[in-house]
């Protein structure tokens, strides 16, 4: 899949006001692990994850995407009217009806013209949002789109320490329900327009994935509860990124690794990383890692590590990038864009 027209003009972003640290997480459970046997420290030492951000309670989804979505907007220098179409791509919903996506338009006033619509994929939402946007553009059906994402773990987060705190709580208990105490919050847009209207040019070149839905049991989730098997998803997850590697070099044009500058990748541990990257033979000092700070965000995790990479100066004009997620199905993007 290549594009000719599309380009990413500017990102937004807002983190919110409360880190939690790992220790501080595990000590609201501290009497299940101590029962269980299980030293302090496990959650940062398994995961890599340091810390993760909280909003106040009660904050909904689609506010925090609408404040990203203007940050977003204002760093584009794009109006309002100018979006033809906003795509929500969070896991995280205010209501299962309407789509979040009017509920960030509305809050955002945007014209009657835009074409709003929620895309669901677990931790590839984003990237398929951009993928949708890319398509429209490039078959002419719209100029300009809004791609936002809201991200809560607060919710589910305390209802997992609220499992994990009863006397009937397990070992097994503990490594289920694992996977929810890395998540972290974030809300994260991109104005996706036609080169034709960009100032800044950063191209999104083209996109291949894979999908390995033999595995779609492996996470699961809802408000209150993600259901995971760590080492399942480790093994798959780097099985199929290993596997639409080789199509996406291909595809892309990347005859070595040395083509691209940056790895942007979806943040979920260290394991992960390092295991990826290894049986790719990839450099990993070519990725710059959110997960020790943020945790996992979910689908916003990637296009937050975008924005913060530019932020910090790492990503500047004319670098290779290659944005890289696999995510709960089990499936996989890769795309590469020239910043």
């Amino acid at each position: 899949m290549r594009f000719a027209n599309t380009c990413i003009e500017a990102m937004g972003y807002v983190l919110p006001p409360h880190v939690i640290t790992s220790a501080q997480l595990e000590e609201t459970f501290r009497p299940t692990l101590d029962r269980l046997g299980l030293p302090p420290g496990q959650l940062e030492k398994l995961s890599g994850v340091q810390e993760r951000r909280w909003w106040d309670p009660g904050v909904q989804p689609s506010t925090v995407a609408a404040m990203a979505g203007e940050k977003a907007l204002e760093n584009a220098g794009v109006h309002r009217d100018s979006i033809d179409c906003l795509i929500n791509t969070s896991v995280c919903r205010d209501y299962l009806e309407p789509a979040t996506a009017s509920m960030v338009a509305g809050k955002m006033k945007l014209p009657r013209q835009a074409f709003c619509f929620d895309i669901a994929n677990a931790c590839l939402g984003f990237l398929n949002g951009i993928l949708t946007a890319a398509n429209m553009i490039e078959l002419g059906q719209i100029k300009t789109a809004l791609v936002v994402d809201g991200e809560s773990s607060r919710e589910p987060v305390t209802a997992t320490v609220h499992r994990l705190n009863n006397p009937l709580a397990t070992s097994d208990t503990f490594r289920d329900n694992f996977a929810t105490l890395t998540l972290g919050s974030g809300a994260v847009a991109a104005v996706v327009t036609h080169k034709d209207l960009s100032k800044n040019q950063h191209r999104v070149n083209g996109a291949v994935m894979r999908s390995a839905t033999e595995f779609n049991e492996l996470c699961l989730g809802n408000p209150t509860e993600m259901k995971a098997d760590p080492h399942g998803l480790l093994v798959h997850g780097v099985e199929l990124a290993v596997e639409t590697w080789p199509f996406a070099a291909d595809e892309l044009g990347w005859d070595s690794p040395d083509r691209i500058d940056e790895f942007v990748c979806h943040q979920v541990s260290l394991s992960h990383f390092t295991h990826t990257f290894q049986q790719l033979e990839l450099p990993l000092e070519k990725a710059l890692l959110t997960f020790p700070y943020l945790g996992n965000v979910g689908p916003a995790s990637l296009p937050l590590t975008l924005a913060l990479g530019e932020t910090q100066g790492r990503i500047v004009k004319g670098k290779e990038l290659c944005l890289f997620a696999v995510g709960s199905g089990l499936g996989c993007i890769v795309m590469g864009v020239t910043w």
